[in-house]
């Protein structure tokens, strides 16, 4: 059966009302959307941090491979992944190799290969430690087949764990590439954080995003940029020392090397490479206002939280994060975001908390965030929750919360139906599931960011 869907007549010599900041992206780590995807990295599995934590089919060895393609397999004396003495705390994983013949190991990055471009340049990077003799790598970037697009070399003559860099320039275009490291004969040498950038990334920004991707998301001309999620944002440990923790910003901060690994909610491994130093860096990039989600103490996915009298640490993490994005580079995480190489501020004027909530339990613990975040920055524009619905007990949960707590602004993230959203977008559901008034007296109709959008709270 055809569903019958409404017509749509757009008359664009006609514009309405100004969207303001309702127009906007949400970018979520979702079917690899940072690592693989808009996180320019090319390595999968650069510390050997990979586990069965993630994803009950990896190892340390992911996505790494011999020099025929056959996947890498730990052997007791020559090619070993340990954790004592490592390059730091937080990603203790590293790659142990004690070898007297010349030994050849391959990453094959994300899906089919990664993809080179013909006089491209690749910035490849390791940290390395040598016990005895100096050591020598040999870098490649190849095809699937083993042919060599480009070359070069370092020595590791260190026994500390120092950071060596080589640049490469790709003689070839491919998209099975592999990146190649050979191991000198009579080595002993401890290899992490295996790494391959393009250089020329979006606006040129180290660890920073694919160009391409970069330059598509500023086409759009996005108003905000709303992140890091979505459901990671909630679902998991509340311990931020966990492995499968739930996205803790400040896990995100800092060298690259020093984040530490994460289970993502989706089945798969956050390197938080892409954290949120880079995300506030990209949606000024691309013109957009910053829009980060915080989770609210509470996991409404396995039912689990924070005590109302055990808020306090999630609360701090509200209040930090808003001067480390706006805060002096003589504050504390002001400081921190000075170090990493902004020291103007980010302008961040809005901050969400919670995504999607149901359940009193959230609603319990948003007045405690909404109390202190207004107190110390009173012109700070806090977004609730309304729930994944659009109608009925949850949302009317939503709504009474930001009501009674003088939300800013409520985050209506409900899904539907093509009719239904048309449906919505007219007020019709809205009229008559709930009694409410149009809600154009809020927000222009059809104002819908793929089944997300904002209304501000009727006093």
């Amino acid at each position: 059966m055809t569903e019958n869907v409404p017509t749509i007549t757009v008359h664009p010599d006609q514009p309405g009302a100004d969207l303001g900041d309702l127009y906007g992206i949400f970018f979520e780590d979702l079917n690899h959307a940072a690592d693989g995807g808009l996180y320019a990295e090319m390595v999968q599995n650069r510390s050997f941090e990979f586990c069965m934590v993630d994803n009950p089919e990896y190892h340390a060895l992911t996505a790494w491979e011999t020099a025929q393609g056959t996947p890498l397999q730990p052997t007791p004396l020559t090619l070993r992944v340990l954790s004592d003495a490592p390059l730091n705390p937080t990603n203790q994983h590293y790659l142990q190799v004690d070898t007297h013949e010349p030994l050849t190991i391959r990453n094959h990055g994300y899906n089919q290969g990664m993809y080179f471009q013909n006089g491209a340049v690749y910035n490849f990077s390791v940290f390395a430690r040598k016990l005895y003799a100096p050591v020598t790598l040999t870098i490649a970037l190849t095809d699937e087949t083993g042919q060599v697009l480009a070359s070069g070399e370092t020595v590791i003559a260190a026994n500390d764990w120092r950071q060596y860099r080589v640049s490469l320039v790709s003689q070839a275009t491919t998209t099975t590439g592999r990146l190649q490291v050979t191991i000198s004969g009579n080595a002993h040498v401890s290899l992490d954080m295996i790494s391959l950038f393009p250089k020329d990334t979006f606006k040129g920004r180290a660890n920073g995003v694919r160009k391409d991707l970069g330059e598509k998301l500023a086409a759009l001309q996005p108003k905000f940029m709303r992140f890091p999620g979505g459901c990671l944002v909630h679902d998991g440990s509340l311990d931020p020392r966990d492995r499968d923790a739930s996205y803790r910003w400040k896990n995100s901060i800092g060298p690259v090397e020093a984040r530490p690994a994460r289970r993502n909610s989706w089945g798969y491994n956050q390197t938080l490479g892409l954290g949120y130093f880079e995300l506030f860096q990209l949606a000024e990039d691309i013109g957009a206002t910053p829009l980060p989600v915080l989770p609210g103490g509470w996991d409404p996915h396995h039912q689990w939280g924070a005590p109302l009298a055990e808020l306090q640490p999630f609360i701090d993490d509200a209040l930090d994060l808003i001067e480390f994005a706006n805060g002096a580079p003589d504050t504390e995480w002001g400081a921190q975001r000075a170090t990493m190489g902004h020291p103007a501020s980010f302008n961040l004027r809005y901050i969400a908390i919670g995504n999607e909530e149901v359940g009193q339990a959230f609603f319990d613990r948003y007045p405690q965030f909404h109390a202190q975040i207004k107190a110390r920055y009173p012109d700070m524009k806090i977004i609730n929750s309304a729930g994944p619905f659009a109608a009925g007990s949850e949302f009317d949960r939503g709504w009474t919360s930001a009501r009674k707590q003088h939300s800013d602004l409520v985050d209506e993230h409900y899904y539907c139906t093509r009719t239904g959203f048309l449906q919505i977008s007219t007020g019709t559901i809205r009229m008559m599931r709930t009694g409410r008034k149009h809600f154009s007296e809020s927000m222009p109709p059809g104002a819908i960011t793929g089944g997300m959008h904002w209304r501000k709270p009727a006093t």
